[in-house]
């Protein structure tokens, strides 16, 4: 009998732990339908940024104080409501269309740093049949007079705000830059998050030469980027029972397989999904089963967190003493 692949995640049961993360192919509903066909057992559409929202109440602000005060004709500098409904209307739709067609949990986002709108649009968002909401906390604090408690207070409130607005469950994604990661954990499951997703892979700015330019450059992840969340979920895993999530280097089942036993409820992948195509969830989930098969496991579930911080014999592994461990290695390997 083949290994069980269920997982709980946000309080739901899934099929297995690989869940699509917000990007292209979760975007468009030709995609998120060939995600489920091959077996993915749950979708995080991408976010609704801030600025769509904030972008749209000034647009439709400036569109009706246009003219206003000109003759009669002024009437015509007003377009149709479709025509300028390009944000917050359109994901909606899509939202609705998306929990129409499939059967696995749909799961929203939002993007921003502010509660304005983001309160009113995660409502909703809960009302379109979004099955979560997962907030997706972007903010890059520059000035110096900002201290550390007054970034973190702006994750807390914001989180607070919309846990108060929606019934629906609430994971929280962040970046890994906070002074003590596990407490900040802890007071975002105190603010009423259900779950973490580790971690937020900001886009960085480069320099154009030729141009004198900053520019924003995509770069798709690698496997190598799988050990920041795995490090950090195999502690997290060792204190809190919440639901946690990893993202960011997730392309094969050995890359998953990694993260469950660190402690990962499910693993999200977009970059590998953009390069392979939806066909390589059922590869990943195919290599899940012959590993867990092979190892005597009977499912995801019994494997899950056995290599936590707290249930390994050297709970160091993860902190500093791995890191000079690792560059004495790599010095005796070189000589």
């Amino acid at each position: 009998m083949s290994a069980r692949l269920k997982t709980k995640y946000l309080g739901f049961e899934l099929k297995n732990p690989v869940v699509a993360s917000a990007g292209p192919l979760t975007g468009k509903l030709d995609g998120l339908i060939k995600l489920e066909e091959n077996g993915v057992a749950a979708v995080v559409l991408p976010s609704l940024f801030e600025e769509q929202i904030v972008r749209e109440e000034d647009e439709i602000n400036k569109l009706y104080e246009y003219g206003t005060e000109s003759f009669a004709e002024a009437q015509t500098y007003l377009p149709e409501m479709e025509d300028y409904h390009t944000g917050p209307d359109n994901y909606l739709h899509h939202l609705k269309q998306a929990k129409h067609a499939l059967t696995i949990p749909v799961i929203a986002s939002l993007n921003g740093t502010s509660a304005g709108g983001w309160i009113h649009y995660a409502e909703l968002m809960q009302d379109a049949g979004a099955d979560a909401l997962e907030l997706n906390i972007y903010y890059l604090p520059t000035h110096p007079d900002l201290s550390s408690a007054d970034v973190e207070g702006r994750y807390l409130n914001l989180v607070a705000a919309v846990r108060k607005s929606v019934k629906i469950p609430l994971a929280v994604k962040i970046g890994p830059f906070f002074s003590s990661l596990p407490n900040m954990a802890k007071r975002l499951f105190d603010e009423g998050a259900d779950g973490l997703v580790l971690f937020n892979r900001f886009i960085q700015p480069d320099i154009d030469l030729a141009t004198l330019s900053v520019q924003p450059r995509l770069v798709l992840s690698s496997s190598d980027e799988l050990r920041l969340p795995l490090r950090w979920i195999a502690i997290l895993r060792s204190y809190f029972d919440k639901s946690l999530a990893a993202t960011s280097g997730v392309h094969t089942a050995e890359d998953v397989l990694k993260l469950v036993l660190a402690g990962a409820d499910v693993a999200m992948t977009t970059s590998a999904l953009l390069q392979s195509g939806p066909t390589l969830v059922g590869d990943i989930l195919l290599g899940l089963r012959s590993w867990l098969d092979e190892n005597e496991y009977e499912s995801i579930e019994q494997m899950k967190g056995s290599m936590s911080q707290r249930n390994i014999p050297d709970p160091e592994a993860f902190e500093r003493a791995n890191y000079v461990k690792t560059i004495v290695s790599y010095s005796t390997e070189a000589e």
